[in-house]
């Protein structure tokens, strides 16, 4: 399971101008970042009258939009996913994710607080890591400057590092996570290594996906 950690404050705190500056580190020291954004707008994000909105709305599953230089994908949906499902539906290979925004989630959250938008906190402090403020604040978990990216990305590198397994092993059946124990995920792990025929990019195996779909 990867680890998700939620970038939260009030509106014009400055989450995004953090989260730009942590993805640019990150991705210095060699991690790969994916982001979430939690929005409450119903609105499209695919423009009306685009063709994959056309194909949205004739009733496809799924639409894709694959250019030279990027890959979106839209899929309807009658509720919220959280981070950890968006994590079970994508299945592409990063080292961990960022949100912005879902505060009323379970995931460990660093707020960011400004002097100007009053004293209160969001976060429940069971779900807080640290704080990124520009004043001084009665609570008992790190607290960094806006400036502070470095001491910021440290503090995410060893929660990272605390997460970490030799094999990171996701089951996802009909969309719902499985929960696996520790025994079986070795053994898993080993067994679908021993059935790659041969060597793969050079024997660097960084992550396998193999799905199986049933039709009846």
């Amino acid at each position: 399971m990867r680890t998700i950690i939620s970038i939260v404050g009030k509106s014009g705190s400055g989450k995004t101008t953090l989260l730009e500056g942590l993805i640019t580190e990150l991705k210095t020291r060699g991690h790969k970042v994916a982001i979430v954004k939690h929005s409450h707008h119903a609105s499209d994000i695919d423009t009306t009258d685009k063709d994959t909105w056309r194909f949205t709305k004739a009733g496809s599953e799924l639409s894709a939009l694959n250019s030279l230089d990027h890959l979106a994908i839209y899929r309807r949906m009658d509720e919220y996913f959280d981070p950890q499902e968006i994590s079970d539906f994508v299945l592409w290979d990063y080292d961990l994710i960022l949100t912005e925004g879902f505060k009323s989630s379970d995931f460990p959250k660093i707020e960011v607080h400004r002097r100007e938008q009053g004293e209160g906190l969001i976060t429940d402090p069971e779900r807080l890591l640290a704080v990124v403020t520009d004043e001084p604040l009665d609570v008992n978990v790190p607290q960094f400057s806006p400036n502070d990216r470095t001491k910021i990305t440290d503090l995410i590198e060893n929660v990272l590092l605390s997460n970490k397994e030799t094999n990171e092993l996701d089951l996802i059946i009909n969309g719902t996570r499985v929960p696996t124990n520790p025994e079986l995920n070795d053994l898993l792990s080993r067994t679908l290594l021993a059935m790659i025929p041969g060597p793969v990019d050079n024997g660097d195996i960084k992550n396998l996906h193999i799905t199986l779909r049933r039709r009846f």
